[in-house]
């Protein structure tokens, strides 16, 4: 570590970390140094310490109050992470407590990872971290591993081709496409073959066009590889493309189009919405989901990892494609 971050490190107590954490969530000294029990002119210095430790204004003073700039909203999730880690270190037993964490977690993950565990993890932290929060953002691939690296986000959960040596991995489950149609659909019933599959009409997952000019493009080649190639209209009557699992299947509903489907989304969502759950007329693109992590100790992270994978098994990915949705026609 340069002699520099460490003359920083030296500055930046707890006490810091603590007012910084509160005038981000109530944006006003006033209130911020009653619930320290801090004079104003306390909490004036500290902040004044804070811009220059941060090299950045941090809060610009308005009418209302505190309007904090891009660069403190990005400082919030890393400080709760530090004030968290704190505490587990001073507790006896080293434990993180959900009950009193105000931490926000950063989640790099896939669309359709959301879509199955999502649910579930809010329930979680609604009963066991009232205080506390999560965010997922939709980074896939290469860029979540980074996210990871750099701090940006707390986890990734998705598909990974090589996980670099300097993070963690662990295996969350497997699975695989299935195909879903809608109950009572004129032409499936329990079964699809090649030539239905092909000439129904499908929406597909992904956006054909590419990045936007002011996007950095994906790279086409690595997507194919994790997460199964579309199929072109040529070869499959395709109707549309949409980027949420969630619109995909309530589409199949509510139409006579097929979706290909990751079958765990399909166990979870295919009897509410009166779908069926069919196996493709090929053989099925199989993939594995990991959790990705920083290596270093935090006894926040390995709560939520056991959160998340709770709502995992919740879900349910492993069931039988023999399920009542699929028998229930």
């Amino acid at each position: 570590m340069a002699e520099f971050d460490n003359l920083k490190i030296r500055r930046l107590d707890g006490g810091l970390l603590l007012i910084f954490r509160e005038l981000l969530a109530h944006r006003r000294a006033s209130e911020v140094s009653q619930r320290l029990g801090l004079s104003q002119s306390a909490i004036s210095h500290a902040l004044a310490r804070l811009r220059e430790l941060m090299g950045d204004p941090l809060f610009i003073r308005r009418s209302h109050g505190l309007e904090p700039t891009k660069r403190a909203l990005e400082l919030g999730p890393r400080i709760e992470a530090l004030i968290d880690m704190m505490g587990a270190t001073m507790s006896r037993d080293g434990r993180f407590d959900p009950s009193q964490s105000r931490r926000r977690f950063g989640i790099a993950c896939a669309d359709h990872v959301t879509t199955l565990i999502a649910d579930r993890l809010v329930e979680s932290f609604r009963k066991k971290a009232p205080r506390a929060n999560f965010a997922t953002r939709h980074v896939i691939l290469d860029r979540a591993l980074a996210a990871v690296r750099r701090g940006e986000v707390d986890i990734a959960v998705g598909i990974f081709d090589a996980v670099p040596r300097d993070l963690k991995s662990e295996r969350l489950f497997e699975d695989d496409y299935c195909v879903l149609a809608r109950k009572g659909h004129p032409k499936v019933k329990g079964s699809v073959d090649i030539i239905t599959y092909s000439t129904i009409g499908h929406v597909f997952i992904g956006n054909p066009e590419g990045a936007l000019s002011d996007e950095i493009p994906w790279d086409r080649d690595a997507i194919n590889a994790t997460y199964g190639s579309m199929a072109s209209p040529e070869a499959v009557r395709t109707h549309g493309y949409v980027l949420q699992w969630d619109t995909a299947m309530l589409m199949v509903a509510d139409t006579d189009v097929l979706i290909d489907c990751p079958r765990s989304l399909a166990n979870k969502y295919a009897k509410r919405l009166g779908l069926q759950i069919l196996d493709p007329p090929h053989p099925p693109f199989r993939f594995a989901v990991d959790v990705v992590r920083r290596a270093s100790a935090d006894p926040g992270v390995d709560w939520l990892v056991e959160q998340v994978k709770e709502a995992v098994k919740w879900s349910s990915p492993r069931r039988s494609p023999n399920d009542d949705a699929t028998r229930d026609l």
